[in-house]
């Protein structure tokens, strides 16, 4: 039995440890074929994590992706791919901004109902597709990608002057959220900045995560109905409502993923809003492995990318191009999918191997006794 958890934590940590070795050494050939460094790029970046800014930077930068990640990895423990977190996401961000923007309400009561539009406008958004999955057979693949862009124009939509728009500049926003809606931080001076308060709730989620997964009857559904819909039938499981609530919970933690920024520092949601973190999200639970320690992990280490690189391009004597942190990111997803899979094959080998050896040497007993 100790054998077998050994092998389990070797096959876990195997996948992220040799995706993360092979982006590093791949973005080191591509330096070295542009007739650069390939190690100060790291060095430099690493040097950033000192600076105590920095470190405000990636934990609050941190805290988004983990959100946005969970909400991916809902749906991944349901074998359903929700690429459209990244709708949800800037949906929920927006519709809160405008509800944020125009009720004035105690904080006490402001904050939870700015919580909940949030959460229930992704709720809503990814129900649409687990309701065309469900009822039409629609894969939620096409479904989201499609509502990604159908969000989009929404977003477009309703922040025209016309509508809930409001001109500041050059830039169009949703107007300043009222104070009472804004959750304080911890302050840390001026020249570091403000933790924002909402990080606490990312941890919150990510216990909750794993509690419901792995300590309810509702997770060990969830969890059967991804590995067999059958076998979940069988033993009188709903899969399509199933299906259904696991959509609605991962648009839910989607549509609450641009909070910490949005109640902690904009306080209004512009074009300048940061996109695609839905996508992020998708690597980031991917190298994570769908579990809450492992996604905490990645957000933090694609956080310290975001916010080390800048520092490349002002490298001296020799700058670098701040994209390379970027194609190693790029170069992570692609190598977390292929070693996932040789991992898997290993593992997979390994415990056949393992069995082959038991049997024999159940037989080979057996033989004995007979003999005896």
């Amino acid at each position: 039995m100790k054998k077998f958890d050994k092998d389990r934590v070797l096959i876990a940590v195997a996948g992220p440890v040799i995706a993360l070795v092979a982006a590093i050494l791949l973005t080191s050939v591509v330096l070295i074929a542009s007739g650069k460094n390939p190690f100060e790029p790291y060095r430099l970046m690493l040097e950033q994590v000192g600076y105590s800014d920095v470190q405000v930077l990636i934990i609050n930068q941190a805290s988004l992706y983990y959100i946005a990640a969970l909400g991916v990895a809902l749906g991944f423990r349901m074998n359903l791919f929700n690429i459209g977190v990244d709708g949800q996401y800037r949906l929920g961000a927006m519709m809160t901004a405008v509800v944020g923007a125009h009720v004035a309400l105690p904080s006490f009561l402001q904050i939870p109902m700015l919580l909940l539009v949030g959460a229930l406008t992704g709720a809503f958004w990814a129900g649409i597709a687990g309701v065309l999955k469900v009822t039409r057979g629609v894969s939620e693949v096409v479904a989201t990608i499609m509502l990604n862009a159908i969000a989009t124009s929404l977003i477009g939509y309703l922040t025209l002057r016309d509508n809930f728009g409001v001109l500041v500049g050059d830039n169009v926003t949703t107007g300043e959220m009222k104070e009472s809606g804004w959750v304080p931080g911890i302050n840390l001076g001026a020249d570091v900045g403000e933790i924002y308060g909402l990080v606490f709730l990312a941890v919150a989620l990510g216990i909750g995560y794993w509690l419901v997964l792995n300590r309810t009857r509702f997770g060990f559904d969830l969890r059967a109905t991804g590995e067999s819909e059958t076998a979940a039938a069988a033993s009188g499981v709903s899969a399509k409502r199933m299906v259904l609530t696991a959509m609605l919970i991962s648009g839910a933690v989607a549509g609450i993923s641009g909070l910490p920024l949005l109640l902690g520092d904009a306080h209004t949601y512009s074009l300048s809003f940061p996109a695609g973190l839905g996508f992020t999200a998708i690597g980031i639970a991917l190298l994570g492995r769908n579990n809450p320690g492992g996604i905490a992990l990645a957000a933090l280490l694609w956080a310290f990318l975001d916010k080390a690189s800048p520092a490349l391009d002002y490298a001296t004597p020799v700058a670098y191009e701040k994209e390379i942190a970027t194609i190693m990111q790029g170069l992570i997803v692609f190598a977390v999918v292929i070693s996932y899979e040789a991992v898997r094959q290993w593992g997979l080998r390994r415990q056949q191997k393992r069995v082959g050896a038991e049997l024999a040497a159940a037989a080979q007993n057996q033989k004995k006794e007979v003999a005896a």
